[in-house]
């Protein structure tokens, strides 16, 4: 391909080329049988005059720094996304038509799969949000002019994630960000909310900082023109506002209830209406930077070492003081936080490291969005808020895991241990939350030393891992030199004439030592296990522990579904004999009460514990 590219097709042409885009859309999902077809029709003169004039990307270098960044949020609109691909020269006609069938790098919707894809979408609402994490990036991080364009559904601007991202662009004034809202009218089983009131939509973005430019997106002049006003505006994003009609250029579909999802009921006709199959080539205009993006300084990794048998330590502190270390030895990490970085302790890392500190507000789904997007640019996010709070960002999440991402997450605030502030703000369903995600790594650290070994290792793991911490301080049971390997755990208690193996984490694990403490008094020897990692989980021990002690007793300030216990089951998932299995975990509704109560309101703390161990021993005698 030329250096710069084109230096500018002409409307006639432009025109053609959105032709073209149409015609391969409804190509690709005839082949199939299946996809979104009138959708891609509608954005195909968008996509054209973006791809011919604006787009700066080099297709030969996907990870070239100056690379600009297009996210097909629509992302059902993938037979456009593909079918601009195949202009580009990135992909060929065979495989276009391979689209949506087994082993095609061309799915249903699109992933990273295709090197040119930075994020999976398809879940609507999700472009933007992880948009403004680049176009962060690209400014504060990177330092490198790219910019960040976004094609949206109209359909998609009723989600909330989207206004979470729309104030934070403007608030931060991104002109590197730009959003093309293709307004169709048109949604799944019928017309939007605000159907083709551009004005609707203007007034919104515009009340929250941005620049609007409303405009026929099928008149390619007047979208070229709207394209480099966005270029050319400072101090805010800008939004392309865009009236289309679904399934344009084909009279059976267009602007039509009823079409929406799938391929086109004639095909032959529907391109011969079109003008054909076409096989323009477009050089795309690659980027004038080529310079490496800026690297904050590092060095050696000096993490904090607490006490064995000290001074008590919360792991949400041990936490935030691993974090700011982390960030000390290495330029890449970089950390967000919800509104809470005083009680999460993310407060140590803005401190040292303001530049790499990105505060998101109480807008869940825009943090981990925004982390999505700065790890795909090579940064190492720890993304954190209490672990209750997670739960609204979870579709995020497990999108974060089709996109491939590397992310690292931290809960805090775990538990009813949290005491007074009750069950709104207990992570009670994190763990088994995380541990549904494809890929992902669990780690329940249970002291100080443990809390800063994990965190730095999470900085060198695949996927999404995450770290639940605690609120209350709690003994430091391992020295600084100790080493916590992920799939790991601790035998913390052991003898030959063990009844039981208690298996715990966090602040059951010390209530577990203590009721160990008060059994071995009373002759009752049972092993404790520390179960660190919950995902991967330690299952030789496990096997180990069951086989001599002929039953496996888990604690956990969690649900007893999907938590701890249900890691210890699936460790049996093999075939091989389960020994018995009885779980301590919190089954009730927990209201305002100490920690104290509320641990012996659940049945977790370590006297209910050495209740429940002797209820199981007697029981064993008397069989």
């Amino acid at each position: 391909m030329p250096t710069e590219g084109t230096s500018g097709l002409s409307v006639a042409e432009l025109t053609e080329l959105g032709q073209q885009l149409r015609v391969d859309s409804v190509r690709a999902t005839d082949a199939a049988g299946s996809g979104h077809a009138t959708s891609s029709m509608s954005a195909a003169d968008l996509a054209a005059v973006l791809l011919a004039h604006h787009l700066r990307y080099d297709f030969d270098r996907p990870d070239h720094p100056g690379n600009d960044h297009l996210i097909l949020s629509k992302g059902h609109a993938s037979p456009l996304l593909y079918a601009l691909y195949r202009a580009a020269g990135a992909i060929t006609d065979e495989e276009l038509l391979t689209f949506r069938s087994q082993g095609s790098r061309l799915e249903g919707h699109p992933t990273p799969r295709l090197p040119w894809v930075d994020v999976a979408t398809g879940s609507l609402g999700q472009g933007l949000p992880v948009g403004v994490g680049m176009a962060l990036a690209g400014r504060r991080l990177d330092r490198i002019p790219y910019r960040v364009w976004v094609i949206s559904g109209d359909s998609e601007m009723a989600e909330g994630s989207v206004w979470e991202a729309v104030e934070h662009a403007g608030a931060e004034g991104l002109d590197n960000l730009t959003l093309i809202v293709d307004v169709n009218r048109l949604g799944q089983r019928g017309p939007t909310r605000h159907g083709r009131d551009l004005d609707a939509y203007a007034r919104r973005l515009k009340a929250f900082g941005w620049h609007t430019v409303e405009v026929d997106g099928h008149d390619p002049a007047a979208v070229d023109r709207a394209y480099a006003e966005a270029r050319s505006t400072t101090g805010r994003p800008t939004a392309i506002l865009a009236s289309t009609v679904k399934g344009k250029g084909v009279e059976a579909v267009a602007d039509q209830e009823g079409k929406h999802g799938k391929p086109l009921p004639d095909a032959t006709a529907a391109i011969a209406e079109l003008g054909g199959v076409r096989a323009r080539h477009v050089d795309v205009h690659r980027p004038a930077e080529d310079r490496a993006p800026h690297a904050a300084a590092g060095g050696e990794l000096d993490l904090p070492a607490f006490e064995k048998g000290g001074e008590k330590v919360a792991t949400r502190d041990a936490y935030g003081r691993a974090l700011a270390a982390l960030g000390a030895a290495r330029g890449d990490v970089v950390a967000l936080d919800g509104e809470v970085g005083d009680s999460t302790r993310t407060e140590y890392f803005a401190k040292d490291h303001a530049d790499r500190y990105f505060e998101c507000y109480i807008a869940e789904q825009l943090l981990v969005a925004a982390g999505v997007g700065m790890q795909a640019r090579g940064h190492v996010p720890y993304v954190s808020t209490f672990a209750a709070f997670l739960t609204r960002a979870h579709d995020f999440l497990r999108m974060a895991a089709v996109s491939r991402a590397n992310l690292n997450v931290v809960g805090s605030h775990a538990g009813v241990a949290i005491g007074e502030d009750g069950p709104s703000q207990m992570g009670l369903e994190d763990l088994a939350m995380m541990r549904a995600i494809h890929g992902s790594t669990v780690l329940y650290p249970s002291d100080a030393n443990q809390t800063a070994k994990l965190v730095a290792a999470m900085a060198d793991l695949d996927g999404i891992s995450y770290l639940r911490t605690g609120r209350g301080e709690d003994a430091v049971l391992y020295g600084p030199d100790e080493e916590f390997p992920v799939g790991g755990s601790k035998v913390l208690r052991r003898t030959d004439d063990d009844r039981l193996t208690l298996v715990a984490a966090g602040t059951t694990l010390h209530e577990s030592l203590a009721a160990a403490d008060l059994l071995v008094a009373e002759g009752i020897a049972v092993r404790v296990i520390d179960l660190y990692s919950v995902k991967p989980v330690d299952a030789p021990t496990l096997w180990t522990a069951g086989e001599e002690t002929g039953c496996l007793v888990t604690v956990e300030d969690h649900r007893p579904e999907g938590g701890l216990g249900d890691a210890v089951a699936e460790a049996y998932a093999d075939g091989r004999p389960v020994p018995r299995l009885v779980r301590l975990a919190v089954s009730s509704m927990p209201g305002s009460a100490t920690p104290a109560e509320q641990l012996y309101g659940a049945g977790i703390d370590a006297e209910s514990i050495a209740a429940a161990v002797r209820l199981m021993v007697e029981k064993t005698v008397v069989r």
